[in-house]
């Protein structure tokens, strides 16, 4: 008899996809809800405001100037000449 690395699991051949979402009821109503806030658009509600803060820095540091994640300005002092 020769020897397998991987066991297989004969039954999990017999239960359907369905039936696998009723015995894990946790893991299917999460997978809900991600699919929802996805379809709703929150991945771009989490990411766009850090996008536009670091484009925002990128270019106030040409007038030596900064802004935090809510947008407000932050005036660094002057460069000693």
């Amino acid at each position: 008899m020769a020897h397998t690395r991987f066991h297989q699991d004969i039954n999990i051949t017999m239960v359907t996809f369905t039936q696998s979402l009723v015995y894990h009821p946790v893991f299917a109503i999460s997978c809900v809800v991600l699919l929802l806030l996805f379809l709703f658009g929150i991945h771009k509600r989490v990411v766009a405001p850090s996008i536009i803060a670091s484009r925002c820095r990128h270019v106030l540091a040409e007038y030596n100037m900064s802004c935090d994640e809510t947008g407000k300005l932050i005036l660094k002092p002057r460069p000693a000449t």
